[in-house]
């Protein structure tokens, strides 16, 4: 079967206006995801995948698929189960059925005979694109935007201390709002959520925070083939997940690009128009001769 390769046009700017489409596309499950397509005519695409208790309208979410838009080259961000707009009960850890959901969402458009030029994933977004590629051999660009190497650290900032004691005694913690912000897109404006304190968020049974303990990354790297590459980016001022853990991946993996963006927030709050171009410039680095959808391939996993 002949393969399929990207249009010649790939690499230039385009000034092809962006229709923003809502997508409902069921998981394995049986539960809708909910996104956005931002079609710009291409068949190339590029699928954003959001962090933890997090959203496709998160900044970098949207702006990612802004930037892509405006380049020529489709995007599509949506909600894992159990977050935004998606059905489902939220999970902690939940790292494989996330990369489960992901799989169907590139199945739904290798379908439409889309091809998928990268996966990009945001905070723990970027974990479930990286497990994605160490168990698919079928895109072969990966962005992980501030991604948690160190899985069994930062639990105590959000369960508190001995977690695992009081989890084991009572079967689940119930985490509450210690009171703050974050910033997401509606519409098309840039609005400032608060979080009321003390309010309950989620519950963290034992089950699932296995799940999270029981994810190896290290192994999940390891098992990422040569001919994928992968970009970290990660922000020299995160303060949620260390920039240890983007030298941790540098270390790792095969085929791996490191790009530290200094004075950077976890979501790149003052730096989105760096962290779009430094993504941009490494998805489009790849020549389009290179990039082939075998369909062979896509059906056979």
């Amino acid at each position: 079967m002949s393969p399929t390769r990207l249009s010649p046009t790939y690499h230039e700017r385009v000034d092809t206006p962006v229709v923003q489409q809502r997508v409902v596309i069921n998981n394995r499950h049986g539960e809708k995801l909910v996104g956005i397509s931002h079609e710009t005519g291409s068949k190339e695409l590029v699928i954003l995948c959001h962090g933890f208790r997090s959203s496709k309208e998160r900044i970098p979410m949207v702006n990612l698929a802004a930037a892509f838009g405006k380049e020529g080259i489709s995007a599509f961000r949506f909600d894992f189960a159990g977050n935004g707009e998606s059905e489902g009960l939220f999970q902690y850890g939940n790292y494989h059925r996330e990369a489960d959901d992901l799989r169907d969402v590139v199945q739904h458009f290798y379908g439409g005979k889309r091809v998928i030029i990268a996966l990009v994933g945001h905070s723990k977004g970027g974990n479930v694109v990286l497990l994605y590629a160490s168990k698919y051999n079928d895109v072969h660009t990966i962005v992980n935007i501030s991604g948690r190497f160190y899985l069994d650290r930062g639990i105590e900032g959000r369960l508190g201390q001995d977690f695992l004691q009081r989890i084991k005694q009572n079967g689940f913690i119930d985490v509450k709002n210690k009171g703050a912000f974050f910033h997401e897109i509606y519409g098309y404006m840039l609005r400032k959520i608060a979080l009321t304190k003390g309010k309950f968020q989620y519950r963290v049974t034992e089950e699932s925070l296995m799940d999270r303990l029981t994810t190896d990354t290290h192994a999940t790297c390891l098992l990422i083939q040569k001919d994928c590459r992968v970009l970290t980016v990660h922000g020299s001022r995160d303060e949620l997940v260390p920039v240890e853990d983007a030298l941790a991946f540098a270390k790792i993996i095969h085929n791996h690009k490191l790009h530290i963006v200094e004075g950077a927030d976890h979501e790149f709050t003052s730096h989105q128009d760096e962290l779009a171009s430094v993504v941009l410039d490494f998805v489009r680095s790849y020549p389009p001769s290179s990039i082939i959808a075998d369909k062979s391939t896509h059906s056979c996993l």
